[in-house]
Order: C-alpha cells, then sequence, then structure tokens
C-alpha cells in the first residue's frame, strides 16, 4: 500500500482528517487540522482516497495527549488526542455545511450560534455496555509482552489473557477489546466491570464465543443517575441458577455502591434486549433520574439521554424556544419516554406526545404520574400513519411542535402532515445533522429557519446535536 505525505487541513464525515493529494482528497485517519504526515492509502477510489497516518511530520497545535490507554484501539473516543475547543470548531463547522450543502439553506439573517459545550468532557455518560469474551482482542504491545513471557494466547478459555470483558473494536464487531479503564463513566462503573471479570475469573466461569456460540457469561449493561443509583444487569447464555446465584452473591459485598442487581437470559445469536425477560435479584427493575425538579423512572430497557446534565441544557433551550405563554397546544413527536415532553407541560395548557414504541409510552405515562402532570397525553404508533387529519380532527392543531427523531430523520409523509399542520413553531432537535437538513429543506416551503444551535452531548467523539427553530412564514 502507497505512502503519502499529506498536510491536514479539514475535518470531514466520520470525523476523518481531509487532505489533497493531486487534487484527490484523501480522509485520513488519524489525522487533524495542522499536521503534516506520512499517509499510507489502503482504500483508493475515483473521487477520493482512504489512508491512516503511519507518521508524523508535524503535529498539529490542537494536538494533546489523550488521557485513555485504550485510545488508538478502542474507537470509541477518536478525539481524544484534540484540544476540547477545537473540537466544538469541527462540530458547529459540521452542522453548517449540513444546513447549506445538504439543505441548500441560506444562513443569511439566521442566528446561529456557536455549539454548546458539555458540562463535563469525561465520565459524563449514564450507562454502558460490555461484553465477555472468551479470547479478547490483544494490542500489539500485549501480543509482544505473551510471546517474550512464551505464552500461548490461542489456548486459554479461563483468565487472562484468554479471557476479556469490554467493548467491540470499530468495524470488527467479532472482536473485543479488554477494557482497564473507561473515562465515559464515572470511575465506579471501572470498579463494577473490573470486579465482575474478575470474580468470574476466580469462579473459573466460561466466557462466551460470538464465533462458536459457547460459554456462559455473555453482556454487562451499568446504568447510573446523577446522584449516584446504580443498576447492573448481567446477561447470561443459558438459565443456570446453580452458577448464577453464586457469582452475584458473591460479588455483591464487594460493591455496595449497586442498588439495582439484575440479570436476563439470552439464546439469541444477537445481544439485542429486545423480547428478553428481565429478572430482579435484588432490589428492583427502576432507577430514578432527578432533572430540573422532574423525576424520570429508567427500567433497564428505558431510552433515556445518555449524558443528562447536557441533556437538561439542551431541554431547557428546547423549552425557551418554544416561547410558551401557558395557553398553548404542544405536539412532541418522537416523544421517547416522555422527558422533552414533561418540561414543556408545565409551561403550556397541553402536551402531545407520539411515539413509536410502545413500552416508552408506557415509562412516559408513568413519569407523568409521578410528576403529578395531568395536562399530557401520549400516543404509540407509526408516526407516518398516527399523525394525519383524523388525528387532528380529534385532539386539535398544535400551535408549537417539537421533534426529535432518530438518526433517518423524520418520514416524508410526516414532514407533510406537519407543513399542514399550523404550527407557528417547529423546535427540531436531531442527532444526525444531515437528515435535520434534508427535512428542513422540505419545511423550507413554509417555515424558515429562525436560529440553530449545536449541543455537544458526546465529548471526544464527531457526533453533535443540533437543535433548530422554525417561524411559519
Amino acid at each position: 500500500m502507497p505512502v503519502v505525505e499529506c498536510h491536514v487541513t479539514d475535518m470531514g464525515v466520520d470525523g476523518l482528517g481531509v487532505a489533497r493529494v493531486d487534487e484527490k482528497v484523501v480522509f485520513v485517519e488519524g489525522g487533524m487540522p495542522g499536521d503534516r504526515a506520512q499517509v499510507q492509502i489502503y482504500r483508493n477510489k475515483g473521487r477520493y482516497a482512504q489512508g491512516r497516518v503511519v507518521e508524523l511530520l508535524e503535529p498539529s497545535s490542537h494536538r494533546v495527549s489523550p488521557v485513555c490507554q485504550h485510545f488508538g484501539t478502542c474507537g470509541g473516543c477518536k478525539w481524544q488526542n484534540m484540544d476540547y475547543p477545537t473540537q466544538l470548531v469541527y462540530k458547529t463547522k459540521q452542522v453548517h455545511d449540513a444546513l447549506t450543502r445538504i439543505g441548500g439553506l441560506s444562513l443569511e439573517g439566521v442566528h446561529a450560534e456557536p455549539a454548546l459545550p458539555a458540562p463535563a468532557i469525561y465520565r459524563f455518560r449514564n450507562k454502558l455496555e460490555f461484553t465477555f469474551t472468551e479470547r479478547r482482542w490483544l494490542t500489539r504491545e500485549e501480543l509482544l509482552q505473551s510471546q517474550e513471557q512464551s505464552v500461548t494466547i490461542d489456548a486459554p478459555t479461563h483468565g487472562f489473557p484468554g479471557t476479556g470483558l469490554g467493548f467491540h473494536l470499530s468495524g470488527r464487531f467479532e472482536r473485543i477489546l479488554h477494557i482497564e479503564t473507561c473515562y465515559l463513566m464515572d470511575e465506579v462503573a471501572d470498579l463494577i466491570r473490573n470486579t465482575f471479570y474478575c470474580q468470574a475469573v476466580a469462579m473459573n466461569l466460561s466466557f462466551y464465543s460470538i464465533r462458536s456460540r459457547q460459554g456462559y457469561l455473555r453482556n454487562l449493561m451499568l446504568r447510573n443517575t446523577v446522584d449516584g443509583q446504580w443498576m447492573v444487569l448481567l446477561s447470561v447464555s443459558e438459565d443456570k441458577p446453580e452458577i448464577l446465584l453464586p457469582y452475584l452473591e458473591a460479588l455483591r459485598p464487594h460493591l455496595p455502591q449497586v442498588d439495582q442487581w439484575l440479570y436476563t437470559v439470552n439464546t439469541k445469536a444477537n445481544d439485542s434486549l429486545e423480547g428478553l425477560e428481565i429478572q430482579v435479584h435484588q432490589g428492583q427493575n427502576r432507577l430514578t433520574e432527578t432533572l430540573d425538579g422532574l423525576r424520570f423512572g429508567i427500567s433497564a430497557t428505558s431510552f433515556f439521554q445518555t449524558n443528562p446534565r447536557q441533556a437538561l441544557a439542551l431541554y431547557r433551550l428546547a423549552l425557551d424556544w418554544c416561547a410558551l405563554q401557558g395557553d398553548e397546544l404542544v405536539y412532541d413527536l418522537y416523544t421517547g419516554t416522555g422527558s422533552i415532553a414533561l418540561f414543556l407541560a408545565r409551561h403550556a395548557a397541553k402536551v402531545i406526545g407520539i411515539e413509536y414504541v410502545e413500552a416508552a409510552v408506557e415509562d412516559a405515562r408513568r413519569n407523568a404520574e409521578a410528576n403529578g402532570i395531568c395536562n399530557t397525553e401520549f400516543y404509540a404508533g407509526d408516526m407516518a400513519r398516527l399523525l394525519n387529519e383524523d388525528f387532528y380532527s380529534v385532539h386539535g392543531r398544535p400551535n408549537v411542535v417539537v421533534v426529535d427523531p432518530p438518526r433517518a430523520g423524520m418520514h416524508a409523509d410526516v414532514v407533510q402532515m406537519l407543513l399542514k399542520s399550523n404550527a407557528e413553531r417547529i423546535v427540531y432537535v436531531s442527532c444526525n445533522a444531515a437528515t435535520q437538513a434534508r427535512d428542513l429543506q422540505a419545511l423550507n416551503e413554509l417555515y424558515r429557519l429562525e436560529r440553530f444551535r449545536p449541543v455537544d452531548l458526546f465529548p471526544q467523539t464527531a457526533h453533535i446535536e443540533n437543535i433548530a427553530l422554525l417561524i411559519r412564514r
């Protein structure tokens, strides 16, 4: 594979550096603006090429030392070697580029704010999922160490260095990197994960193999709240209480921080929790997160924003841009567990939430009841089918609409029903600036973009949320 010298000048898709070599665009893994580097080209297309940095000749002034020992192998925090102010600059640029290039929107006269920085750039997540493996991925350093010690790395099925508990490598689902320290979650998460791993090794328990579908321990999910409640959910491959119960009982004295102990038996080929029965070993299947005086019940399978402190800032921004006076009918589309809807309900006459996932709607209703909020209604169904003229006839046309769709954005039929809604304002929250730009272009017929602001919920990555305010023309 050829090696070329590149000067990285920009950041592009998926957080890759952008350079030009002989008029061809090169997307550079591990590159950032200001780098001059030797880049190995591993894919050469007609209009562009992809490569990775093999030697830094002149490092960018924006480079910092990554804090994580797993950086460069894990792949979860690819911008950890970029200073945070620069991360925000390129996240803001990512949104601008999407709106103008994909959406074809003019930003003249639009109030465009820089990305809202996160209050914490490490240990901000409230949920992580780890995978047990009978044959972990060894880094180059570990491989050399094993060879020096004459250790056979393929033979062990129990204990170091064969087994592991960690993350799937980016782009290589069958490979699991054993994690010792992860800076995405509170330090208690490291203690819990490492205790689960060491206790399993001490008890000679078998770890699951994705390829052979053999082994007992499969996955470990950790959830916590801002005030320090903790939940663990252990997935095992077989219903063997004679193995499971002694393992959990051996763990509990070492982990008094954990309030809720859950487990499930997963005999499927994939790790999804969908359709699985969650069993309670100790405590209950519920955490309670409190944001701005509102209490949200979170079960093991509930969706909730993974950066709750920054989510609170996002919700407050959405509330501000809705400009509610107290007499409005508000629609909250893709409401999830009703977090935004409940924020708005305290300032509106009525809020109607619509969500595809029925379990999430049940959570939303419970959350409304737990907070004594009586002016909300939640409906479950396919958004493109449920939101129609009949729905407007029964429930009324909204004054304000808030939408927070998945990465794919809104269905074209939903966009058309928004155009027919007569709403004065639409507040569009998005986790994908590209699909948001596409939807804003379609809405531009009747709604002009008034303002937008990127909101950084995921520091150390290229991911960015964006909130946009649309005003009826």
